[in-house]
């Protein structure tokens, strides 16, 4: 049985960076590995929309969190966290690590953070150093205004940080436009790579304030990445397999265009929530994104039993809710290397796997609304 894979990261991988993958292994400090890190780096500044460098560091989207906490922060600061999920958590983590001062701005899983509240917090806290937020909240399937953000965030001295790593490259963001200072993404997303590289965008109102910081974290120190790629190289040993098939992966998203790709994915996510609503499902979250969608399990139904059925049976692997939403919410992906009739099949076999669990639909009909949908959409 092929195995078909829907979770919001790792994604599926185009089969010409798989095989680049697949080429033998090649020294990292030479002309021809600054030429490709130079390369892909001018590649991410376009999927970035930024002038900013990008660095590379070979680590987890998290390592890119930490590098950008402990670069940009000093033990006390206070840290307005935006929180809407468990990514908006894993911020947390990281400040508490660094001992920040947190202000929580939070709301319940599936609802999204406000401008409204962050002018709030902005307002009642005006010595705030730096605002953390989530373009993407994987775990709800939340989108969350960054533009909105940016521009409250600076008309103050507070840097916005900002977790892209699910959303970048699927849905819009504009790092210089919407004024995000320092922006972290990871390879396994949308970017269509296996896990194992994060990529990182600091702005110049950023740089002041990361000079200006005692050193916290040898190996992510921002300030050493920055003095290597000057010269096109990096301060310590990189993937550089994975930094090679990057480039290929990020060939095929600058050859449909930026404004293309955000707008395949929004038409996919619109017709997935038409599928969802008539299959008599509903959404999870109330902003949603347009790089997965996330549905409530119905009542009546085992969430976990479903989607270990789903994958055992037809070989489409969701995502499960994560700690105390799981079996409460199902997580659909399609970012990156995932296109419509992928989603197609994934929606067909949703309704398969449903209607043998007994739950009450007519075939098809979730189907059907995500043809109609995308027909619309051409």
């Amino acid at each position: 049985m092929k195995a078909r894979l829907f979770t919001p990261g790792p994604t599926p991988v185009p089969e010409e960076t798989l095989l680049e993958l697949a080429k033998p292994v090649t020294y990292h400090r030479t002309a021809e590995a600054k030429a490709i890190l130079g390369e892909v780096t001018e590649d991410l500044k376009y999927v970035f929309q930024t002038k900013n460098t990008v660095l590379t560091l070979t680590s987890s989207g998290t390592g890119g969190m930490d590098a950008a906490v402990a670069c940009a922060s000093v033990p006390g600061d206070k840290a307005i966290l935006l929180t809407a999920g468990r990514w908006g958590e894993r911020w947390r983590g990281v400040l508490k690590a660094y001992g920040a001062n947190v202000i929580n701005v939070e709301v319940p899983y599936g609802k999204a953070v406000t401008p409204q509240m962050l002018d709030i917090a902005l307002r009642a806290n005006p010595d705030a150093k730096i605002v953390l937020s989530t373009l993407s909240e994987t775990s709800t399937g939340v989108g969350h205004d960054i533009a909105a953000f940016g521009e409250l965030v600076a008309k103050t001295d507070a840097l916005l940080l900002v977790d892209a790593i699910s959303g970048l490259g699927a849905m819009e963001c504009r790092t210089d436009d919407w004024k995000i200072d320092i922006c972290v993404t990871g390879s396994q997303k949308a970017l269509m790579l296996p896990p194992g590289l994060a990529f990182v965008s600091v702005s110049e109102k950023a740089w002041k304030v990361i000079d200006a910081t005692p050193v916290r974290n040898f190996y992510l120190d921002l300030r050493r990445y920055k003095k290597s790629i000057a010269e096109s190289d990096t301060p310590f040993t990189p993937a550089n397999t994975l930094i090679k098939a990057q480039r290929v992966s990020l060939k095929k998203i600058r050859a449909e265009g930026i404004e293309n790709l955000w707008a395949r994915h929004a038409k996919m996510a619109t017709a997935c929530r038409a599928a969802i609503a008539a299959m008599g499902l509903e959404l999870f979250a109330e902003r949603p994104n347009n790089g997965l969608t996330v549905i409530t399990v119905p009542a009546n139904i085992d969430g976990s039993a479903t989607l270990k059925m789903m994958e055992k049976k037809y070989g489409f692997k969701f995502a499960d809710g994560q700690d105390n939403m799981k079996g409460k919410i199902w997580r659909l992906s399609h970012m990156g290397y995932t296109d419509a009739f992928d989603v197609l099949g994934a929606i067909s076999a949703l309704e398969l796997v449903l209607i043998e669990s007994g739950y009450k639909m007519t075939p098809g009909a979730g189907v059907a609304a995500f043809q109609t949908s995308l027909a619309k959409a051409i």
